[in-house]
């Protein structure tokens, strides 16, 4: 097992320390027993002194901001397959190295390769289905394009060709537009973080209503930066419409899939995001003559449907149909009446004919031809019709009703 270092071992405190030399050696040494490795990126400075066996380069990530420091023989990038240029797409293969002269690290290349056409279209492909795989190409993710923009943030290069078109085409079309204009390289190892703070920034201003990131035309490796998947993420996270108007109309870049819009150029993308005064215009022309015509049909049409009502006989004479009915109303009165009266005279007749059969059955009338009523009257209690002779003894008290009144009598007794 190793001791404890103590105190008094070289570098371990500000009483013992190491010399230059020795850090640099002992850095120089542990680098030194790391493997060589396969590493890809692009060049952002390429250095071939002229009285110098030495190629200097400078290897950037095109996706972040990170860079490495690279040496080779001058006769290695001189005689490479396809030339040596700042933005060329690299794969090395080299040792980590540590120059103790100077403290610096850097790879020693023994071997490049520029990546091919077919390589980097291949690699753009298999991004392509990542991030359709991961939804950034969804339809329903696109956020819309507004009419009338206030203000339209542009990203494209300095004094370029597609800026020019597409201020000269916007303020043709709609004179009062404004520009927010982010002035950015638009190829090479510098494009994707240079897009991609002019995207955050313009994202982050309230005034902007719109983002156009514009390019002309170039070839594949022209166009690299804009299928960065750094950029393509960025692009979907913004929360303000993004137009992509990159290259012409046979370019398709990753970021036109990944954007709210897609321009054929940045002409056409002036086009789509600012309206034509003069067409706005007409067309308003249009609409209204339109609508005036819909709303006078409109109008003599339901003129018409009036005309036609009022000239309805139930309209023209509301009367007319009360006084044809008015003589059927009297004849209809006259027969209800006529058969009101009839049943009553038949009724009446009826009731006479009833109440005389009652009044000749009826004892009034026997008591009136003579005959009377004969009722003993007890001392306590109702009266009672006497049947008999045996009922009524001599000393018995009775009432005799007759036809005009009602007599009292005493009993005699049987005779």
């Amino acid at each position: 097992m190793t001791s404890a270092r103590t105190d008094g071992d070289p570098g371990q405190s500000a009483d013992n320390p190491f010399p230059v030399r020795g850090v640099a050696i002992r850095v120089a040494g542990w680098i030194d027993k790391l493997g060589a490795v396969w590493v890809e990126g692009q060049i952002a400075q390429l250095t071939l002194r002229p009285n110098s066996n030495t190629a200097f380069i400078t290897l950037r990530d095109p996706a972040a901001d990170m860079s490495l420091s690279l040496t080779c023989p001058r006769d290695l990038v001189v005689n490479a397959p396809v030339k040596m240029t700042d933005g060329t797409q690299v794969i090395v293969y080299g040792k980590p190295s540590f120059y103790t002269g100077r403290g610096t690290f850097s790879l020693r290349v023994s071997e490049i390769r520029a990546v091919g056409i077919g390589e980097l279209l291949a690699r753009i492909e298999r991004l392509r289905r990542l991030l359709d795989a991961e939804g950034l190409f969804d339809p329903r993710l696109k956020r819309p394009i507004p009419f009338l923009p206030g203000t339209i943030g542009l990203i494209t290069g300095r004094a370029s060709a597609a800026e020019h078109d597409i201020m000269a085409v916007a303020s043709s079309r709609w004179p009062a537009v404004r520009f927010a204009v982010r002035n950015t390289v638009v190829q090479g190892p510098n494009a994707v973080p240079q897009i991609v703070e002019a995207l955050r920034a313009l994202d982050a201003d309230p005034e902007v209503d719109v983002i156009v990131l514009a390019r002309g035309g170039g070839s594949v490796e022209d166009l690299l930066p804009f299928s960065d998947e750094t950029l393509c993420r960025e692009i979907s996270r913004c929360t303000t419409p993004v137009v992509s108007a990159i290259g012409h109309e046979p370019d398709n870049p990753l970021c036109d899939l990944v954007a709210d819009l897609r321009a054929a150029t940045p002409t056409d993308a002036a086009k789509r995001i600012v309206p034509d005064t003069a067409a706005e215009q007409a067309l308003i022309s249009d609409l209204r003559r339109r609508s005036a015509r819909a709303l006078r049909n409109w109008v003599n049409r339901e003129a018409h449907v009036v005309a036609q009502l009022r000239s309805r006989p139930v309209l023209a004479r509301p009367l007319a149909a009360i006084d044809a009915r008015a003589d059927e109303v009297h004849r209809a009165r006259a027969a209800a009446r006529r058969d009101i009266t009839r049943l009553l005279t038949r009724e009446s007749e009826r009731i006479g004919h009833l109440s005389a059969r009652l009044a000749t059955l009826g004892p009034a009338a026997t008591l009136a031809r003579g005959y009377a009523v004969v009722q003993t009257i007890p001392d306590s209690g109702e009266p009672k019709i006497l049947g008999s002779v045996a009922d009524a003894p001599a000393g018995t008290r009775l009432r005799v009703r007759v036809g005009d009144g009602a007599i009292t009598a005493t009993s005699e007794g049987e005779q």
